[in-house]
């Protein structure tokens, strides 16, 4: 009954694997068909060389499994809150990727230092706070939702697509889950040649409103002009 919202999410989860983002089973990423009112997500402690297309869990946005012979990741309470919350998004990723981890860990935000990281991210990309004691010990996971979810008040999560967990790592999103995919393989770049930039030069200060502007526009939004049209590939 969910083949296609299975193999796309195997599809995205083996796509980690491929750019080497993931080892052993440190990732998951879900898909969620809101017609339906289920998410399709990878299966807790299953290394990326035994996942299988049937292998996919699917889950009611109450938890329950609806379909499936394995238990859903251990941060399904987080993917579900996100996807309560963020209406917009029909995808989540979350690795442990290394450069994008060491700013989780280092509780910064990464500065968004050139063009690279403006042509996909709207401004610096957000650490949250760091959880309370209470929030660990009770609720771990659905509260690890609720704190990504207080650090977008006052942020759009289509233009910001992606986020940094204190002491965690990064989560990203998009309307698919190759696209939440894309988001997390852009945001290890970016990592990485934040870290390079601030090596090379600690004082280096983020680009001006304007070329932010500028990179994210002109692929973002009704007055993009990046890329080709569908009447331009005909």
């Amino acid at each position: 009954m969910y083949e296609e919202l299975k193999k796309a999410v195997y599809d995205a989860n083996m796509e980690l694997h491929k750019h080497k983002l993931v080892i052993y089973s440190w990732g998951n990423v879900s898909g969620i068909d809101r017609s339906a009112g289920v998410v399709a997500i990878k299966p807790s402690g299953v290394t990326y060389d035994e996942l299988a297309i049937d292998k996919i869990v699917i889950v009611g946005l109450d938890g329950n499994i609806v379909e499936g012979p394995l238990k859903p990741s251990s941060d399904t309470p987080t993917h579900l809150e996100l996807y309560r919350c963020f209406t917009g998004i029909g995808a989540i990723c979350h690795t442990h990727a290394p450069a994008a981890t060491t700013w989780s860990q280092s509780c910064r935000e990464i500065p968004c230092f050139g063009t690279t990281h403006a042509d996909h991210f709207f401004g610096p990309v957000p650490v949250t706070e760091t959880m309370t004691d209470d929030q660990i010990r009770n609720n771990y996971e659905l509260n690890t939702g609720k704190v990504i979810v207080r650090r977008f008040a006052r942020l759009d999560p289509v233009q910001m697509p992606a986020v940094l967990v204190a002491n965690h790592g990064p989560f990203t999103w998009g309307r698919t889950p190759a696209e939440a995919v894309e988001a997390m393989v852009v945001l290890e770049q970016v990592a990485a040649m934040a870290l390079g930039t601030i090596i090379i030069n600690p004082a280096q200060g983020p680009v001006s409103k304007l070329l932010l502007n500028k990179h994210y526009f002109r692929k973002h939004g009704k007055d993009a002009y990046y890329g080709q049209r569908p009447a331009d590939k005909q």
